[in-house]
């Protein structure tokens, strides 16, 4: 596999930074910037098309050392450790690094399992939260993950961190033409015809206890600081809350939270 060497602040230099940093140019590139062990590990582990590693000069990890080796990428990047220094989000800088290809955006049938459970994200505005929305999902058995309207960008460095290796174990669609979204509901419905919409909203509505979620299920979580969009609660078979304690002063919980909340209410009553 050629290796380019990378002495100085190049185009191609550059060309990581603005990965880093730009969404507009991450789009136009079709390509996002990696680090970190148990990201990188299930990027490869998930067939993602890696296009490039990044590594300084030196001594490297066997399990560095065994990535170059066995992952077939299109060029590798050699740079000085300034350079991988500066390009590093870490205090302890990555040894090594990964340019990866973004997939497409796709809703498709055979995403899903024999009982339905998908997650929708409307509009979200923290990078932290999507990223933390994604390992939820992961962790609790979500078939795919929907994003709609405009909000933090899926593939920014943070979004990626924070999700972990979930980022490239969980399939996430961004959906920007409702009418797509709504001609993906109705072909679930042909198919289940069970298939509920549960709204979500911080204000009293069904216990989540109450509503059945051992059926097929879509669970549509509202933007962090405006909640569920008026259209989306329309189409919603039901709207569902968490029950907070009476004297409790909090009047909601942070969004990744209650979805976390939301999702293990459907598997535990999925395991019943």
């Amino acid at each position: 596999m050629e290796v380019i060497d990378i002495y100085t602040r190049n185009n191609v230099y550059q060309h990581f930074q603005v990965l880093k940093t730009n969404r507009n140019k991450r789009y136009k590139a079709g390509e996002f910037f990696v680090e970190g062990v148990r990201s990188i590990n299930e990027a490869v582990k998930q067939g993602w098309h890696v296009k490039s590693f990044l590594f300084g000069k030196g001594r490297l990890s066997d399990w560095a050392d065994n990535l170059l080796r066995t992952v077939g990428t299109e060029q590798n990047y050699c740079l000085t450790r300034e350079l991988l220094e500066e390009l590093s989000g870490k205090t302890d800088t990555s040894e090594l690094m990964a340019i990866i290809s973004m997939r497409e955006d796709k809703l498709s049938m055979s995403q899903l399992s024999p009982n339905p459970f998908i997650v929708l994200f409307d509009r979200p505005s923290n990078k932290g939260n999507l990223g933390t929305m994604i390992r939820s999902c992961d962790a609790l058995g979500a078939d795919l993950l929907i994003m709609t309207g405009h909000g933090v960008d899926l593939y920014d460095p943070d979004v990626v961190v924070s999700a972990m290796g979930s980022f490239f174990k969980l399939p996430v669609v961004r959906v920007s033409d409702n009418h797509v979204l709504w001609d993906f509901v109705a072909d679930i419905k042909r198919t289940y015809p069970a298939f509920t919409l549960v709204g979500t909203t911080a204000h009293k509505e069904n216990p989540v206890h109450t509503v059945d979620l051992t059926v097929p299920v879509m669970l549509m979580i509202g933007n962090e600081t405006m909640g569920l969009n008026q259209a989306f609660k329309e189409k919603c078979d039901i709207l569902c809350t968490i029950p907070m304690a009476e004297d409790s002063y909090a009047s909601s919980f942070n969004v990744s939270c209650a979805a976390s909340i939301l999702m293990y209410e459907l598997t535990r009553q999925r395991r019943v």
